[in-house]
């Protein structure tokens, strides 16, 4: 007798049959698998973040004004609770401070700081555009400004920082010289090709002409050839007929003028 038995206790074996379901218990087939997978795709899938996108650096000269651009990317239509927040940390600093706000379809300039005259909302927030423009720049205007953009329901994102560098004369950077001066020459270069391939058209194009006009008149020379063969072979018979006619005229009346001699010497 094994130890089992004599405890009482006795698993299935193999030979018993497996329990039977419950009327009425659902059952786990495929179909629910790929419905329960469908709900989890759509229903409990994370919705995508909010992007904000601003320049990554900006300068400016002392008393001139600059543009901070900031545009963002939802996956949502843009809402009427849509908000922009721009914070500034200067040069070396460790807090940042909020400067300007817009919301509820109105802009809030803060009324501390040194920016407080001098910020200007040039954003639109119907081409999801968020830019402001600063006034009369200063030294003291160098740190970094972050953009914030929350769209309701869409309000979770990173936000994007755009660094201003003030300068007493901006300085001119080789990509902007660089730019405009490649860009003048692949111009050129395209302008060139273009009047090169306009000349090649314009030349083949004629040459076809010309060559249709000789083959039309090589055709109607063999045309004109062949019609005045025509002619003279038509004409050929008809001189013909005009000689033999002519030449038994001149017979005829060589023999009437015979006659007439020999009838005169008989009445002699």
């Amino acid at each position: 007798m094994d130890r089992a038995s004599v405890c009482g206790l006795k698993g299935p074996s193999p030979a018993d049959p497996a329990p039977a379901m419950a009327p009425g218990a659902p059952s786990s087939g495929p179909g629910s698998v790929l419905a329960a997978l469908l709900f989890s795709a759509l229903v409990l899938a994370p919705a995508q973040a909010i992007v904000v996108y601003t320049d990554r650096e900006v300068h400016g000269a002392v008393g001139s004004r600059v543009t901070l651009h900031c545009s963002f990317w939802s996956s949502e239509w843009v809402s009427d609770d849509i908000s922009f927040t721009w914070r500034y940390q200067p040069a070396g600093g460790r807090d940042a401070i909020s400067i300007f706000h817009f919301a509820k379809g109105q802009p809030y300039i803060d009324e501390v700081g040194t920016f407080k005259e001098r910020i200007q909302w040039v954003g639109d927030p119907r081409w999801k555009d968020g830019s402001i423009v600063i006034h009369n720049l200063d030294y003291s205007d160098n740190g970094t400004f972050t953009c914030d953009v929350k769209n309701p329901p869409d309000i979770v994102g990173k936000t994007s920082q755009v660094t201003l560098y003030v300068f007493e004369k901006v300085p001119t950077r080789y990509g902007v010289v660089l730019g405009p001066v490649v860009g003048g020459v692949l111009g050129a270069v395209l302008l060139l090709l273009l009047l090169f391939y306009l000349v090649r058209y314009c030349w083949r194009r004629r040459q076809a002409a010309l060559r249709r006009r000789l083959s039309a008149m090589e055709k109607g020379k063999l045309h004109k050839s062949g019609k005045d063969s025509s002619k003279r072979g038509r004409q050929t018979p008809v001189l013909y007929a005009m000689l033999d006619h002519s030449r038994s005229t001149k017979a005829a009346s060589e023999k009437k003028s015979k006659g007439l001699g020999e009838s005169r010497k008989d009445k002699k």
